[in-house]
């Protein structure tokens, strides 16, 4: 439950960072030169001070979420096995050449080609 909590913060803070950064320009102009009025009520440097501030702290909440988030990954607590390691063991078990051999089991033999030449 924390965990999904966790990736929707995660994509909020995602989506303002990238909004965030969309509205401002390089060079520290951004939102404060597009808009007259906002000289007048903050000042431009206020604008592009809050807009950095901002831009800085969703970026360490981006990354104190992926931290807590990875503590807080769900695990699965029964050892699922891969694909490929559940047909080997399937394999092992229908294959008789592979299985252990125990101290009273009759040892069978591969034929090779030397003994079916001889033979004929």
């Amino acid at each position: 439950m924390l965990y999904l909590l966790l990736i929707i913060l995660m994509v909020i803070v995602s989506v303002l960072m990238c909004l965030i950064v969309l509205i401002q320009k390089s060079k520290g102009g951004g939102l404060a030169s597009g808009f007259a009025s906002s000289n007048q009520i903050m000042g431009v440097r206020k604008t592009a001070d809050f807009l950095e501030k901002t831009t800085w702290t969703l970026a360490g909440l981006m990354v104190i979420i992926s931290v807590v988030s990875a503590y807080t990954l769900p695990s699965n607590n029964a050892v699922e096995q891969s694909a490929i390691m559940k047909q080997a063991q399937e394999e092992a078990a229908t294959n008789p050449y592979s299985m252990p051999l125990s101290s009273d089991a009759p040892v069978l033999e591969m034929p090779t080609a030397a003994s079916d030449s001889a033979s004929n």
